[in-house]
């Protein structure tokens, strides 16, 4: 592994903007991990962020003054039988989402295809427990490998440690780095997983349909809980952006909010991480004056001054 410098993000971002990385890599084993964070020690306040597939985050047109490490830890493995009906499944942080699911299917191992269609590794699911519908990632994972980023140990560590919440783990500390994670499914016939290989199948074509698929991050802002609306009842913030008639309307520069969903922005090919903060502060400040509320990003702010968005 080597550590690389001023090595470009934007194409390992879907938004496709933002500056470059100071330092770089992509260590595939625990002792590349640990190499990895021994020389961001040496250099001395050199921050390090954890990139996936790029899907949920914006960086900044100035780069990210630090040491980017994205996982090439790839590997899918079954470990052993749960019970009579769930397998266990071991996956290294850097494998896609998708990847995970064709792999469980082709094992006749079910339910993780929930998430079918959904861009980002394991590493970026688990830190934000992802979620589709009434499915979320802690309903399926049983443990996990940490790396201590300050010690450099290893932990192995279960479900409740991570403390999951809405679009939250214990990751979010930017303490740990998860190496791999495992995972419990439910093991089926051929039928049953011809089933959910095609239900796999149709849930892509689905958000195909609904959402923007490129040079987007996604769902830009949170759901809202219910003690923040106040005496608004609904709590998803694209029934109020909806309201608002910003869809494929409202813009800035190269960045638009998606004619397809309204908490989604879009980079028409021209957007800077300049113009896609500042449309998504447009719609912010637009939410809260029309209905007192304010919406939280979703989306990760990478290499920003802190209180760029509240």
């Amino acid at each position: 592994m080597k550590i690389l410098e001023n090595i470009p993000l934007n194409d390992k971002t879907w938004f496709e903007t933002g500056g470059a990385a100071r330092y770089y890599a992509e260590p595939d084993s625990i002792e590349d991990y640990k190499l990895a964070l021994e020389f961001a020690d040496e250099k001395k306040n050199c921050n390090v962020f954890l990139l996936g597939c790029g899907a949920n985050i914006l960086i900044s047109d100035d780069g990210f003054n630090g040491l980017v490490i994205k996982s090439a830890n790839t590997n899918c493995e079954i470990i052993s039988s749960a019970d009579e009906n769930n397998t266990l499944v071991r996956a290294g942080g850097g494998t896609g989402i998708q990847d995970f699911i064709d792999f469980s299917l082709d094992n006749n191992l079910i339910g993780f295809e929930e998430f079918s269609g959904i861009p980002g590794t394991i590493g970026g699911a688990v830190f934000i427990n992802i979620h589709y519908f009434e499915f979320l990632l802690s309903q399926f994972l049983v443990s996990a490998r940490v790396i201590n980023k300050k010690t450099h140990e290893i932990n192995e560590v279960f479900c409740d440690w991570f403390d999951f919440g809405y679009d939250r783990s214990k990751l979010h500390n930017n303490e740990w780095i998860l190496y791999d994670a495992v995972f419990k499914l439910k093991k089926v016939g051929n039928i049953e997983t011809a089933f959910a290989r095609g239900r796999s199948v149709e849930i892509i074509r689905h958000r195909e349909n609904k959402y923007p698929t490129e040079r987007t991050c996604g769902s830009f802002f949170q759901n809202f809980s219910p003690d923040e609306i106040n005496d608004n009842k609904q709590i998803h913030i694209a029934y109020y952006l909806d309201k608002l008639g910003i869809k494929g309307e409202l813009s800035v520069g190269g960045a638009m909010v998606s004619h397809m969903h309204a908490n989604m922005i879009v980079n028409t090919g021209t957007a800077t991480s300049s113009d896609i903060i500042n449309l998504a502060i447009k719609m912010q400040e637009l939410v809260r004056k029309e209905y007192g509320i304010v919406p939280k990003p979703e989306c990760q702010l990478v290499g920003f001054k802190s209180g760029v968005m509240e």
